[in-house]
């Protein structure tokens, strides 16, 4: 029987699994909840860093969120859908292309857009732990910014301490706002849709999304327009760092899994090297080769002697049938002499 070599390295460019995967996501998530409660540091410092950029972007003119959050309090059809969109989009939306790039992409895409969206949310830890800053939502009145979470409060889920739920405000971290990770994480699903997505739609989708997400964080007073551009920014450096975090997980997992890597062939060891493409030829099939030609050689010679004798016993019957026929004449001589 022929023996089968695998080809190396077959199973490396796999789809993962989903059982892989939903650990790693879940794992790195809860390091991100877990990190934006532990990285709360000083109100007064986070108020401080929160006056720093509105007072810098007074300067420049470019504190969009001041008029956005006047038209969102005063205009509860559309302060209302924003609280909403922003309360769940990000938790819902993210993951939805996650699983869909998952199930339709080819596995290098899925790879390198998991690991780019994994890479920036890890930044943008760093970032709430470096520096805390107060959203324009929790400054004094005296700032002009309303909370419109707070004030539209009775038509959803959440209270008065961000978007999370009633009763848990004090399970998440209100002073996270550099960079804002929902304009980060919009703008990584509107370049998975751009990229992958076929439909006028999706592409659509793909250029509305990050937009309407950037005002919406603005004009519910939750970021400031230089925390959407850090948001940005996060996923632009992610984006540069997703190729070497993929060539070191490949790197570690050829280190720390050499076994299964070599596995396929320990089984081939005591094979000949002669190797064709797919199959080779065992050596108990290369020593018949060998006999099979030897009795092939004896058959043949039994048969030239056999062939050989029967021709010499042809010859002799016709010399004895030559003789006989000259027997014959000399008895026909004697009947003569007699007469």
């Amino acid at each position: 029987m022929p023996h089968t070599v695998p080809r190396a390295g077959a199973a490396q460019g796999g789809r993962p699994r989903w059982w892989t995967e939903l650990p790693l996501i879940a794992v790195v998530y809860a390091a991100y909840s877990a990190g934006r409660l532990l990285a709360r540091g000083d109100v007064s410092t986070a108020v401080d860093h929160g006056l720093a950029i509105l007072h810098f972007e007074q300067r420049l003119n470019i504190d969009f969120e001041s008029p956005l959050n006047d038209i969102f309090t005063a205009n509860a059809a559309i302060g209302i859908p924003a609280d909403f969109a922003y309360a769940s989009l990000h938790y819902v939306l993210t993951p939805a292309i996650l699983v869909w790039l998952w199930k339709r992409r080819t596995a290098s895409d899925y790879r390198f857009l998991r690991t780019w969206l994994l890479v920036s949310t890890l930044i943008g830890l760093i970032g709430f732990t470096l520096m805390p800053t107060c959203p324009p939502r929790l400054l004094e009145a005296g700032h002009g910014f309303v909370d419109t979470m707070a004030q539209y409060g009775s038509y959803g889920w959440w209270g008065g301490e961000a978007s999370a739920p009633r009763g848990l405000g004090g399970l998440t971290n209100q002073y996270a706002a550099m960079p804002s990770l929902h304009v980060g994480w919009a703008l990584w699903c509107g370049i998975a849709l751009w990229r992958h997505g076929r439909s006028v739609w999706a592409k659509a989708g793909a250029v509305v999304y990050p937009l309407v997400i950037t005002l919406v964080v603005m004009g519910t007073a939750n970021h400031y327009f230089l925390d959407a551009a850090a948001g940005a920014a996060t996923m632009g450096i992610g984006a540069l760092l997703a190729g070497p975090a993929l060539r070191l997980t490949e790197t570690l997992r050829a280190r720390f899994r050499p076994v299964q890597e070599t596995a396929p062939a320990s089984g081939n060891a005591g094979a000949p090297a002669n190797v064709g493409d797919k199959c080779e030829t065992s050596g108990r099939e290369r020593e018949r080769i060998p006999r099979q030609q030897d009795r092939g050689a004896d058959r043949q010679r039994t048969d030239g002697a056999a062939g050989d004798g029967g021709r010499g016993a042809g010859t002799g019957g016709r010399g004895a049938a030559a003789a006989g026929g000259a027997a014959p004449a000399a008895g026909d001589g004697a009947a003569a002499a007699a007469r």
